[in-house]
C-alpha cells in the first residue's frame, strides 16, 4: 500500500487542489434552506500512474480498471504509448469524506497486477508505478511464493500487544487474516490489514502479513514497498524487529536475480532467529547463488538440523557438488530419493539428480590422466609443447608465481569493475583444412561485435552479440556448409580472476621473448571438479562441457596478458573431438570519451580436429567504440537461428 505521491508533474499540480462549485437555483423547485442559494462543496481525487515491464519498458494498451469503494461503478481505461494512465473522481464532500479504490492492470501475456489505494480525507494525487511480470513457470531455483507465504504467515496469525498490536486493532487484524488465509480472498483482506498497519506502525508483524497478502494478490509494487519499509524498521529498532520481513524481502530480491543484495537481509534474519529453519535455508540458497559454497554447506547443515524441509536438502546437495564433495552429494541424493524412481519426481529434484550424475561422470573422465592411444595428449603444467617454449629461460622456483598471479588478478578485476559497453568490427575467416594443411574451402563474414559485462549474479562474465548495420542480432552462417561457429574470447583470461583462481592450477615456467619483449610464461590447467568456467562443444543435438589448459604470456611491467594459448584438458571421444586449440593475441584499446584503456582480443585463431576433419576460424577485431544499449546500437531480435542441417556438425566449440 503506497502513500500519496507528492511530487508529480506540473500538469497534475494545477488540478490537485480541492475544487469548490456552486449549484444554481432553479425557479419552481422547493426552497429547502433558509437561504435562497445553496453551495455544494466538491473534492477532486486523481488516480494516475505508469505501467512497465520488469525490464523497464512501458506497456501500452494495458487495460486499467479503477473500482472505488462505496461510490460509483468501476472505470475502465487504457495506457498510452508511454504506459501512462489517468482518471479523476469529483464528489460532494458532504456525502463522501474519503476515497479508496482497487486498481487492476491486465495485459495479455502478463500476470494481472493490483493495487489498493486509500486517500483517506486527503485529495493528494496518487501516482502508481506498476510492474508487470510475464506469464511463465516459477523458477525451480527460487523459493516459490506459496512456500514463502506458508512458511511465514502462520507465525504472524496471532499477534498481540507484545508485537505492537493493541486490543483495539485486533478485530480488524483477525478479520483480515481470516479473509487472507482461510477464505483466500486477499482483495478483501488487504483493506483491513492496511488499516491496522497504518494505525500501528510499530507492529512489524502486521506489516509483514499485509505484504504477504499483497504478494498473493499480485500487488507486486505495493508488496515490495511494504517489505522494504518493514525490513528497514526491523534493522533500525531491534526491540520491535523480527526476522519475517527480512526473509520475505531477501526472497523478493532473489526473485529479481539479485542474490548479492538479498544475502545481507538473510544474514540479519538469522541474527534475529539463529534457529529459524527458513532463514537458514534461504541464507544457504543465497550463498549457493553467490558461490560461497563452503559457508553455504555449513548454514544448510544448520537449517536441516533446525527442521528445514526437502528444499534445504537439495540445496545442501548442490553445495556439496560445488565444493567437490561428490561422495557426500551422492549419498545425500540416495537418501533423499529413498528408493523412489527419480523419473516420477518434480523437475527441481530431477535437475539436481542429473547434476550429481554429470559431476560423477566428469570426475571419472578427467581423473583418468593416462594418455589414450592415438589421441593428442598435452600436459602444460609439467611438459608444455616444445614449440611453444622454445627459447624459454626456465624458472628456478615458484617464488614469483604468487606476485604474478596477484598482479594479473588486479588488472582483470579492474577491467570488469570499469568495463564499458564496447563495439568493434569483427572479421571472421572460416576454413576447412585438407591433407598436408591445404585449405579446401573458406568463407569470410563481417559483423558489428557488441560486448558487455553485466553486473548481476556471482562471478564476472561477458555477454556478446553480433549485429548487422541496423543493430539487429544475427548469427554467423556456415554451419550448414560444414564450417564451425566460434565465440566467447573476451572471457579467455577469466581463469586468472580472483573469483575463479581457486578452480585452476598454475605454474610459473620462466621468461621468454615474445614479439621482441620479455614476458613471464605461466602454465595453467582447470580443475573440473571445481571449475565454473567451462567451454561448450556442440555437435548437432549432442554437447559436452570442455575444460582447458594452456599458457599465458604476461608483460612483467604491467602484468597484462598479451598472449594466451589453450588446448583441451582431454579429448572428447564421446563427440569425436580429438583436439581444440585457441590462440588469442591481445592489444591495448582506448576510447575517446574515457581515459581508461583495456587489453582486448585483437586476433583469435581456433582450430579443431573433429570426426576426421580439420576446421579453423580466424577472428580479427578493429574499430573499437563505446555504445549505449539505449542509443543508436540497440540490439534487436535475431534474424535467424543457427541452422544445423547435419546432425553431427560442430556449432560451438
Amino acid at each position: 500500500m503506497r502513500s500519496p505521491f507528492r511530487t508529480v508533474l506540473s500538469l497534475v499540480f494545477s488540478i490537485s487542489s480541492p475544487l469548490w462549485s456552486a449549484a444554481q437555483y432553479i425557479p419552481g423547485w422547493p426552497d429547502m434552506s433558509p437561504q435562497r442559494n445553496i453551495t455544494y462543496m466538491q473534492k477532486l481525487w486523481i488516480v494516475a500512474g505508469i505501467v512497465k515491464t520488469m525490464q523497464g519498458e512501458p506497456v501500452r494498451n494495458a487495460v486499467v480498471t479503477v473500482t472505488p469503494f462505496g461510490v460509483m461503478g468501476p472505470k475502465m481505461l487504457g495506457t498510452n504509448s508511454q504506459g501512462e494512465f489517468r482518471t479523476e473522481y469529483s464528489m460532494v464532500v458532504e456525502e463522501f469524506h474519503a476515497f479508496s479504490a482497487i486498481v487492476t492492470i491486465k495485459k495479455k501475456g502478463f500476470h494481472t497486477a493490483h493495487s489498493y489505494i486509500n486517500f483517506g480525507e486527503s485529495n493528494k494525487t496518487w501516482w502508481l508505478p506498476f510492474t508487470l511480470y510475464e506469464l511463465k513457470d516459477e523458477d525451480p531455483n527460487f523459493l516459490p511464493m506459496s512456500e514463502l507465504v506458508a512458511g511465514l504467515a502462520p507465525r504472524l496469525r496471532q499477534l498481540g500487544p507484545a508485537d505492537g498490536l493493541p486490543a483495539k486493532g485486533a478485530r480488524d487484524y483477525a478479520r483480515g487474516v481470516a479473509d487472507f488465509l482461510e477464505r483466500h480472498q486477499p482483495e478483501r483482506a488487504i483493506p483491513d490489514l492496511w488499516k491496522v498497519a497504518k494505525e500501528n506502525p510499530n507492529c512489524i508483524g502486521c506489516r509483514t502479513m499485509l505484504a504477504l497478502a499483497e504478494l498473493d494478490w499480485h500487488a507486486w509494487d505495493d508488496a515490495r514497498e511494504t517489505l522494504a519499509e518493514a525490513g528497514r524498521d526491523s534493522l533500525a529498532n531491534q526491540q520491535i524487529g523480527r526476522p519475517e520481513p527480512l526473509i520475505a524481502y531477501g526472497t523478493w530480491l532473489s526473485w529479481q536475480n539479485d542474490a548479492e543484495k538479498a544475502l545481507p537481509f538473510f544474514v540479519e534474519a538469522v541474527k534475529f532467529g539463529p534457529q529459524d529453519p527458513l532463514a537458514l535455508e534461504e541464507l544457504g540458497r543465497a550463498l549457493v547463488a553467490t558461490q560461497q559454497l563452503e559457508a553455504a554447506t555449513e548454514y544448510l547443515k544448520k537449517a536441516l538440523a533446525a527442521g528445514a524441509g526437502s528444499e534445504a536438502k537439495l540445496l545442501y546437495i548442490e553445495s556439496c557438488l560445488g565444493t567437490g564433495h561428490f561422495g557426500e552429494a551422492t549419498s545425500e541424493m540416495s537418501r533423499y530419493l529413498a528408493g523412489r524412481d527419480v523419473k516420477t519426481m518434480p523437475l527441481r529434484v530431477r535437475k539436481v539428480w542429473v547434476d550429481v550424475q554429470n559431476r560423477e561422470k566428469l570426475e571419472a573422465a578427467y581423473t583418468n590422466k593416462e594418455p589414450q592411444k592415438g589421441r593428442y595428449h598435452f600436459d602444460f603444467l609439467q611438459n608444455p609443447p616444445h614449440d611453444m617454449v622454445d627459447g624459454l629461460e626456465p624458472a628456478l622456483d615458484q617464488a614469483q608465481l604468487e606476485p604474478i598471479l596477484t598482479g594479473v588478478a588486479a588488472n582483470i578485476s579492474a577491467m570488469f569493475a570499469n568495463f564499458p559497453n564496447t563495439s568493434s568490427r569483427e572479421s571472421i575467416h572460416q576454413e576447412k583444412i585438407g591433407g598436408k594443411g591445404k585449405v579446401r574451402g573458406s568463407k569470410n563474414q563481417e559483423f558489428r561485435y557488441l560486448c558487455m559485462a553485466p553486473r548481476q549474479g556471482w562471478g564476472p562474465t561477458f555477454k556478446e552479440y553480433r549485429v548487422d548495420s541496423a543493430g539487429t542480432e544475427i548469427v554467423p552462417k556456415g554451419v550448414e556448409e560444414g564450417y564451425m561457429v566460434t565465440r566467447g574470447f573476451n572471457a579467455a583470461t577469466l581463469v586468472f580472476h580472483p573469483d575463479y583462481r581457486s578452480e585452476t592450477t598454475f605454474r610459473y615456467l620462466g621468461r621468454q621473448q615474445t614479439n621482441g619483449h620479455v614476458t613471464y610464461v605461466v602454465a595453467f590447467a582447470q580443475i573440473p571438479s571445481k571449475a565454473h568456467l567451462r567451454g561448450l562443444f556442440k555437435a548437432g543435438q549432442s554437447w559436452l562441457p570442455t575444460f582447458s589448459q594452456g599458457l599465458a604470456w604476461i608483460d612483467p611491467s604491467s602484468y597484462q596478458i598479451v598472449r594466451l594459448r589453450t588446448e583441451l584438458l582431454r579429448p572428447l571421444p564421446e563427440l569425436r573431438l580429438e583436439r581444440q586449440s585457441t590462440e588469442v593475441n591481445f592489444s591495448q584499446v582506448g576510447f575517446k570519451r574515457i581515459t581508461q584503456t583495456f587489453w582486448l582480443p585483437q586476433q583469435v585463431t581456433v582450430a579443431i580436429n573433429w570426426d576426421g576433419k580439420q576446421l579453423r576460424n580466424t577472428h580479427e577485431y578493429s574499430d573499437f567504440r563505446l555504445f549505449s544499449v539505449d542509443a543508436t546500437e540497440k540490439v534487436g531480435k535475431p534474424k535467424r537461428e543457427a541452422a544445423v542441417k547435419s546432425p553431427t556438425q560442430p556449432t560451438s566449440p
